[in-house]
């Protein structure tokens, strides 16, 4: 994500690592007990970043979205098929849903008791679930969907547009549209389903399938195979310029609302997609993903750009007095690497999606002749609050500049330490053995430490989490 950040007391590397314990646990001593060593599944999975989202008790492995959503009423119809694996034996469980109603569920065919616990719906399969079981469950749900304000991190989720909807949000947006286990380390692929009046673009992630019309309706079809993280999952409704091609064998979609200009900056930025996404692999490994893209918004209330996967969105301050903006579309396509396949396990590690896409900015920059990577470092050097801390920030500063470029400045100090060499190899190492999966900071600092054969953790501690300017490498 880029945008635009109270600090907390300063903290060594180390304390920092261990200090979210019962985080993102899924343990049977946060559920209760049952009879017979059923129990349920926790309906928090123990991040305090996002307190409420996400459920223990179970894996997903396949969202299967078929939604219908009417712009003249902001009537959202939806059946979401859901498949996974019970991680314990479950008496009942959890899915984080926001404001909408729910009609049927079933759990492997039968129907299932549930009931509604503000953004939770809990339901109770008629049969008990055993660990290591697979099951699949099929909810469907009706209703307005709405937006989730929260007083530190803005707001994000399904947004009613002049044409349509724009559903899209950090942490938070995926449970207001569909059932979801709403946390990035339970990820999952996807098969979505939109049907829309026709003349209207339905846009989401991943490949592009084929398109019906019928009594004035259309479905457009999507397919994300790559397991995906939920806030990474979108939907675009509206007037868009939609452009389909290919690019290295795979096939590239762009979108531009209609109400911008059709030959302007951010039509002009994304067409550069192709070539962003060569340079980045050149320094961080093959891309991850069977589809590249993206998507520019004219809503006003987007006032970020979202690294959903392989179709970033952006929003129109990004291209203000319609100049282009190369340098948001090399953030965001670096995090398709950086935060989308190799994905956060907790969201205090968000440096590790933030300061290495603000890196992959200094080194588009430098690439297309523009500043140096070394000479922004020594800005940003210049300017930084070192009482900061990138790893743990505070849920209140998980979008602060310390996360951001405080974080870019932890990566080039590393570069500076290890030597270019085994830094780009640090980094093809890290995209391809943790691809498809999730990390924290001690996972990336092992592995630095691993390739490059030597000490680091003082390093990162110095340029991550201490309360004064680290010395020069």
């Amino acid at each position: 994500m880029v945008l635009s950040g109270r600090s907390p007391s300063r903290r060594r590397l180390t304390a920092a690592l261990t200090a979210l314990s019962c985080a993102v646990t899924l343990t049977a001593a946060c559920t209760g007990d049952d009879d017979g060593g059923f129990r349920p599944g926790a309906a928090d999975i123990g991040d305090p970043y996002v307190p409420g989202r996400g459920n223990g008790g179970y894996d997903v492995t396949h969202y299967g979205l078929d939604v219908r959503y009417d712009p003249k009423t902001d009537r959202l119809t939806g059946r979401a098929t859901i498949t996974a694996t019970a991680t314990q034996n479950l008496s009942r469980f959890n899915l984080d849903l926001v404001g909408l109603n729910v009609g049927v569920v079933t759990v492997a065919d039968e129907r299932a008791e549930h009931r509604r616990d503000d953004g939770e719906l809990v339901v109770t399969p008629r049969d008990r679930l055993a660990r290591g079981r697979a099951f699949t469950v099929v909810v469907d749900y009706a209703g307005v969907p709405t937006a989730v304000t929260d007083g530190e991190l803005g707001s994000g989720g399904f947004l009613h547009t002049d044409d349509g909807a724009i559903a899209l949000g950090q942490p938070d947006s995926a449970a207001t549209w569909f059932p979801v286990n709403d946390h990035p380390s339970d990820k999952a692929s996807y098969d979505i389903a939109v049907t829309v009046p026709d003349g209207l673009s339905a846009l989401s992630n991943g490949v592009p399938g084929p398109r019906s019309s019928a009594d004035g309706w259309t479905t457009w079809r999507w397919s994300e195979r790559t397991p995906m993280a939920s806030y990474l999952s979108t939907l675009v409704i509206g007037n868009y310029r939609v452009v389909t091609g290919e690019h290295a064998g795979r096939p590239l979609v762009t979108a531009v609302a209609a109400s911008l200009p059709a030959n302007g900056g951010a039509a002009g930025s994304l067409a550069r997609t192709g070539e962003i996404v060569d340079f980045l692999a050149s320094r961080f490994g093959p891309y991850p993903f069977d589809a590249y893209g993206g998507i520019v918004v004219a809503d006003d209330r987007v006032g970020y750009a979202l690294e959903t996967q392989s179709r970033p969105v952006y929003g129109p301050a990004f291209f203000t007095d319609d100049r282009p903006n190369p340098g948001v579309v090399a953030h965001e396509l670096a995090h398709q690497w950086f935060g989308d396949s190799v994905s956060l396990h907790r969201w205090s590690d968000i440096w590790l999606n933030e300061g290495f896409a603000s890196y992959a900015e200094w080194l588009w920059e430098e690439h297309d002749g523009g500043r140096t990577a070394q000479r922004n470092f020594e800005v940003q050097y210049a300017s930084t609050d070192w009482s900061q801390p990138s790893v743990e920030p505070g849920r209140e500063r998980m979008f602060g500049t310390a996360v951001y470029k405080r974080g870019a400045l932890a990566v080039h100090a590393l570069r500076r330490t290890v030597g270019d060499d085994i830094f780009f190899r640090i980094l093809r190492t890290w995209t391809t053995e943790r691809a498809s999966g999730t990390a924290t900071t001690s996972d990336f600092v092992a592995l630095a430490e691993r390739v490059a054969g030597r000490q680091l953790r003082p390093l990162f501690d110095a340029w991550l989490v201490g309360g004064a300017a680290p010395t020069l490498p």
